[in-house]
């Protein structure tokens, strides 16, 4: 992963997702990984005031931070408990960088202090729309935004001067990878503003494998046997697969180029900068 810092307020995520990567992670902590994976969510109550102790210290060189990579910080708790914003206020007063990738249009609320982090350090906010396709996000993402809520967040943002794009992941085999589902994405992103774009697999691992597979045999039973072709005992796609979704993409994105908004935030010139796909 291309980041060495990474900071999740909560624990658990009442999205849901029947592809999420955390359910292994949650196995692995000896928590459950299946269908009650959500239902309870962990609320670090103490992260806000633990971080500014941390961004505080003389050691702490402003490295990049990765916000939500184990959980979505958006999810409906952030509503009542506020910590994103929190953690957000206090990266900003410390001058540093951070991306954040969410399904939820909740950002929007954040602007102001979005804005000020944005004045004092790289901010990249990351949206995760795999797909546009109703029927696969309704199956897949059962407690999510629709995917075009989370767009017109992402034109808020940007309008605002925000870094803000997509995450086109994960993308799943036969079921969200037509040429027509992955150009509605990226010409969706395109009108949105979206200054970034990248795509992603499906990985499938520990609880994360047994229950997308049990969901694949419930929704899709015709896919259940070219999954367990794809992937067999392995956890990604195979090299040459994950190019061939890397260079769809690309030709995408030349037919369909991304116009970010004029005007974007841009935070004084540090030597350590956060690195991005692009």
């Amino acid at each position: 992963m291309d980041f060495s810092w990474s900071l999740n307020p909560y624990t658990g995520c009442a999205h849901r997702c029947t592809f999420c990567y955390v359910r292994a992670f949650e196995e692995r902590a000896d928590r459950p990984g299946d269908e009650r994976y959500g239902s309870v969510v962990r609320v670090k109550v103490n992260v806000v005031e633990v971080l500014r102790e941390e961004l505080g210290r003389p050691s702490w060189r402003r490295e990049g931070v990765a916000v939500g990579a184990a959980t979505d910080p958006y999810q409906p708790a952030e509503g009542r408990f506020r910590l994103t914003r929190g953690c957000i206020a206090a990266l900003g007063e410390h001058r540093t960088p951070f991306n954040l990738i969410t399904r939820g249009p909740l950002v929007v609320r954040d602007l102001d202090v979005l804005t000020e982090a944005a004045r004092r350090a790289a901010v990249s906010i990351h949206f995760s729309i795999p797909t546009l396709d109703l029927e696969v996000w309704r199956r897949t993402e059962p407690g999510t935004a629709p995917p075009r809520q989370r767009l017109r967040a992402l034109s808020r943002l940007a309008e605002a001067g925000i870094r803000a794009g997509v995450a086109m992941a994960p993308v799943l085999p036969g079921i969200s990878d037509r040429p027509e589902q992955l150009a509605e994405v990226v010409r969706a992103a395109r009108d949105a503003g979206a200054a970034f774009l990248w795509p992603g697999w499906l990985h499938l691992k520990g609880a994360t494998r047994a229950f997308f597979l049990e969901s694949l045999a419930r929704d899709w039973p015709e896919e259940l046997a070219r999954y367990q072709r794809l992937y067999g005992a392995r956890s990604y796609l195979a090299r040459d697969q994950s190019e061939t979704l890397k260079n769809r993409v690309a030709a995408l994105r030349l037919r369909y180029p991304l116009r970010p908004q004029p005007g974007r935030i841009r935070p004084p010139e540090e030597p350590s900068q956060l690195l991005l796909p692009i």
